[in-house]
Formats: structure tokens, C-alpha cells, sequence
């Protein structure tokens, strides 16, 4: 199913809570665990669907590259949703994907993450590019996540949005896309060619 980024109403007869804007982290604990992914960033709570497989797959090869070398040399945990992540004006959020460097870890505690990953994935699904590249990198921006990725899998592209100081935001991204080598910040030592994250997969449809 393809995934639908959709602004809850206070009226919806599927979720029931307050009025958009004044959302907060104990509203998102009642929510029904329905299948659906909720998000609340400043007080808005967003819904989404259940994504393509292909999207699924980038998030795979994503953790294949990138993920499993990491924490099989004990540099950083890697996760992919759904899991809440509770960051200053996201609580929560749940991101496709994300690294916290093993000296960071202490932010995983009680079922979920408290504070900001070392980096953020998410993969573009047909109509969630502006919650993507527009409302959830200026909640990413703002909380203080000193990487973040938005693979765009109709374009074949990563665009990596990088710091230059911690107290600034976000640098114009960087576009990687075919034979171009991702180097992450916060990872030098796993580095990775954009083409790989798509390729192989039995089904591409978006």
C-alpha cells in the first residue's frame, strides 16, 4: 500500500484525542496499535500507512551497508521503525531508519529512544515528500540531529543534509545518486555506493 502522510482532525472517527497542535507524548501512548505509524511534531499528529515493499527493501539494504557493519565492529546500534524516538518538538517520531553511536547509547532506555540519534534516515514514499524534505527535516533540523538522509527512490537518490556546526542548521544537501559513495559524518569508516541501496530488489514499484 502506498504509504499517505495524513494531518489527523479532532473529528476523525478513526483516532480520537485533542485538537490538532496540542498533541503530546502521553495523547501518543493511547493511540490504537492498528498498524498504522503516528508521529507528533509540535503538537501535530501525523499518520502513515504501510509502506511498498521496495520501500521496505531500501531500509534493508540501508541496514546491510551500513547498520550491520556498524554494530558488528561495535561503532553504533541501528534501528528502522517503528520505534519511537522523543526529541524536542518530536514526541514522537519514528523514523525508517537510524544509528546511535555506541557512546550514545544511553538514550535506548524503556522501550524507546530518549534524545537525539547520530543520524536519520527516511525513504520517500509517492505523496510524503514534503512531510519528508519539508516538515520532518525542519523538526530534524531543530532538534539537533547532525545528520539526516532522504533517499528518494524515484530519482535514485540520497540527499544528506549535514551540519557544519552543531549551533546552525542544516548545509544545503549534498545529492548522491548511481556510483556516487555515501561517507557519513558520524560514520567515516562505512562508506557506501548509492546504487547499491536499490539494486536487486525483486519488485521496484513505488
Amino acid at each position: 500500500m502506498v504509504e499517505q502522510i495524513i494531518p489527523t482532525a479532532t473529528n476523525s472517527p478513526a483516532v480520537n484525542g485533542p485538537p490538532q497542535g496540542q498533541w503530546t507524548e502521553a495523547d501518543w501512548h493511547t493511540l490504537p496499535d492498528d498498524g498504522n505509524r503516528y508521529e507528533i511534531i509540535d503538537g501535530i499528529l501525523y499518520m502513515s500507512t504501510a509502506p511498498s515493499f521496495f520501500h521496505q527493501w531500501i531500509i534493508k539494504q540501508l541496514y546491510r551497508l551500513v547498520g550491520m557493519p556498524a554494530e558488528e565492529q561495535g561503532l553504533a546500534v541501528a534501528i528502522f521503525a517503528p520505534v519511537g524516538v522523543f526529541m524536542a518538538g518530536a514526541k514522537p517520531v519514528q523514523p525508517d531508519f537510524l544509528l546511535v553511536l555506541a557512546a550514545n547509547t544511553g538514550i535506548i532506555h524503556d522501550r524507546h529512544i530518549y534524545g537525539v540519534p547520530d543520524f536519520i534516515a527516511e525513504v520517500v514514499s509517492p505523496g510524503s515528500t514534503d512531510y519528508d524534505e519539508n516538515i520532518k527535516r525542519k523538526a530534524y533540523e531543530r532538534a539537533g540531529v547532525p545528520e539526516y538522509a532522504v533517499i528518494d527512490p524515484s530519482a535514485r537518490q540520497l540527499r544528506l543534509y549535514q551540519r557544519e556546526r552543531s549551533d546552525e542548521g542544516y548545509l544545503s544537501p549534498r545529492i548522491f545518486k548511481g556510483d556516487d559513495v555515501v561517507t557519513l559524518g558520524c560514520l567515516p569508516e562505512i562508506p557506501f555506493h548509492v546504487r547499491d541501496l536499490f539494486s536487486g530488489s525483486p519488485d521496484t514499484t513505488l
